[in-house]
């Protein structure tokens, strides 16, 4: 029987050591003491492994199912969407004047990611929910936060954003659904939109849908793009559910993974919908979501490859298989001649597999902190450098997170062998689930042309200047320690010469031809993420040097400090790899006529 071992003593080490948030930030954080957030992630990480784990492979199973124009969601996930409102868990980060706790996002991120390693298909129902609040919350009319927020809140009714339509994901200047202005400031919205996740079920009692759609009259592209909340059930300014809309599901789409998530073709037939923000201004509003989606995104990637971790890690330990070469010193006890096998975790290819994992999944989290504590500095602070910073960060925070995320179930998958690609080992349905965040909030391939396209160039570069600045500080502060330099500092201090050659080119020929820099692209937002995670790294390093000097908790700090080095040793010299891509301009890819693929 599989098991989910939350990794609470991680995130209590990258929140109060790495971090040091109480010290550091006590502005936001005085009041979230050690004593108080320890057993918050406690209580969630028991919640993740005995309530909503045994609903994953059960949803993955029997999926979502269209019954006479009502989704149907998997038998389990009822009892446990309930059971995580009822502990008013998706409430954590929310407004107390809605019904919220008001506990900051850095702190709801680890219990995230807990929900998301245990049943993701589950945990979206309640990450978009959210997404739908915040818009509503940050351009809403009075009125409008009074009527929807507060069941948002608890759980009682759930949302969705819907943007793509049938032709037309990106390119949102196709849409095609308008908005004809009605009675009562209302609207009447027709049009189909696909791949709505989440789109109807029978969790909660209301869905409130986020649609763009165009006013007749409106300019065209997207200036002329305008969002509106469209409630399935039309609703009273108290929140009391009056008659549906005329709103529908056309189809409950057959995926590779997420089969307990309902992805679904919605259409509106003269449905009623109300203006969310100012006329034509949709899109950036929807923007509101779609930034905290993409952090979610970038979650996901993370929490399947936790999971997938943990159980390729237990099979290693577990399966008896071949004879290790050479014995480790802390194996000499036993005799090599006479030993006929030995669990698999003693070959030195698995240790890799198991390695790239583990590091890059730590590493990855302490990414998942950083970028939300800038997210609370400015939220709380309103810093606005904290904003400029993580705004830079978010395309590379989604993308790098799960093309890493999911090349990680696929290796955990690996280790596995044959019992990896059955469906009895679950392994399958991780990688399955880790795929589609690949795909949807923005194709990772999308997240790279935004960020060389729009977050590079923000006021004049200044965050990008700022972050490189932030790690040379790092290096000049760090070279004392000559173990310390040798495994982390020279192989930052390379990457990052690897990062600025990037930019020198992208900025130098990207101008002169866009197709440079977008040939590039990917390999360049990988570059910038292992550089981040090569940061982070350091930082860790050097923090757990401290303590093991300082003798505490040596084990911990010990396989921390090991961990490191190899990511620092094996995975960082990626930068080279892609510094080399990106210089290599547009010839490869553009020259050969498309006649001729």
């Amino acid at each position: 029987m599989h098991t989910y071992q939350p990794p609470v003593k991680d995130f209590m080490f990258i929140l109060y050591d790495l971090f040091q948030i109480n010290e550091k930030h006590s502005d936001i954080f005085a009041d979230y003491s050690k004593d108080m957030v320890e057993p918050i992630l406690i209580e969630a990480g028991r919640l993740a492994s005995e309530v909503i784990l045994p609903t994953n492979k059960a949803g993955d199973i029997e999926g979502c199912t269209l019954e006479s124009g009502k989704v149907k969601t998997p038998n389990s996930f009822k009892e446990a969407f309930n059971k995580i409102a009822s502990g008013e868990w998706p409430s954590l980060n929310c407004d107390p004047e809605f019904g919220g706790q008001g506990i900051p996002l850095t702190i709801a991120t680890a219990v995230g990611e807990f929900f998301g390693s245990a049943n993701v298909a589950l945990y979206i129902y309640h990450v978009l929910s959210h997404g739908v609040y915040s818009t509503i919350k940050a351009h809403g009319t009075s009125k409008q936060k009074s009527t929807f927020l507060p069941n948002l809140v608890k759980s009682k009714w759930t949302g969705t954003m819907n943007l793509t339509e049938p032709q037309c994901g990106t390119d949102l200047a196709m849409i095609k659904t308008r908005a004809v202005p009605s009675i009562n400031d209302s609207y009447k919205i027709s049009g189909q939109k696909i791949y709505i996740s989440a789109g109807d079920h029978d969790l909660a009692e209301n869905i409130i849908h986020l649609v763009l759609a165009k006013i007749p009259g409106s300019p065209d592209g997207v200036k002329g793009i305008s969002l509106f909340i469209v409630p399935k059930f039309i609703v009273s300014p108290n929140g009391e559910i009056l008659n549906p809309n005329n709103v529908s599901v056309g189809k409950v789409e057959r995926k590779m993974g997420i089969h307990g998530n309902a992805t679904c073709v919605m259409n509106y037939d003269e449905a009623t919908g109300y203006l969310l923000g100012l006329e034509n201004k949709g899109l950036s509003c929807m923007f509101t979501m779609m930034n905290e989606a993409r952090h979610a995104v970038g979650m996901q990637g993370l929490s399947q490859a936790e999971i997938a971790y943990q159980y390729a890690n237990q099979h290693a330990k577990d399966r008896v298989q071949g004879k290790p070469i050479v014995l480790t010193d802390r194996d000499t006890k036993r005799n090599n001649d006479t030993q006929t096998s030995d669990t698999i975790i003693c070959h030195p290819d698995i240790r890799r597999m198991l390695l790239e994992q583990k590091s890059f999944i730590e590493g990855a989290r302490a990414f998942a902190i950083w970028s939300s504590l800038l997210i609370d500095k400015g939220n709380y602070s309103n810093d606005e450098d904290a904003k400029g910073l993580v705004s830079l960060l978010i395309p590379i925070f989604k993308a790098f997170l799960s093309d890493k995320g999911f090349e990680s179930t696929v290796i955990a998958q690996q280790v596995l062998g044959g019992q990896g690609y059955v469906e009895d080992s679950e392994m399958s349905q991780f990688v399955r689930d880790a795929r589609i965040a690949m795909i949807y909030e923005g194709t990772n391939g999308i997240q790279a042309i935004d960020l060389i396209g729009r977050k590079l160039t923000a006021s004049g570069g200044k965050y990008v200047v700022n972050f490189i600045r932030e790690v040379k500080s790092f290096i000049n502060n760090s070279s004392n320690d000559e173990i310390f330099k040798t495994d982390f500092v020279t192989p930052l201090n390379s990457a990052l010469d690897d990062l600025e050659k990037s930019l020198d080119y992208l900025s130098k020929y990207g101008l002169a031809d866009p197709n440079n820099a977008l040939s590039g692209a990917s390999d360049f937002l990988h570059l910038f993420g292992h550089v981040i995670l090569g940061y982070l790294w350091s930082q860790i390093g050097k923090k757990s040097l401290t303590r093991i000097n300082e003798n505490r908790d040596v084990d911990f700090y010990q396989a921390k400090f090991e961990t490191g080095k190899f990511y620092m040793k094996r995975s960082l010299p990626e930068t080279k790899l892609r510094l080399a891509r990106v210089l290599s301009g547009k010839d490869s890819v553009m020259n050969i006529n498309q006649d001729r693929f």
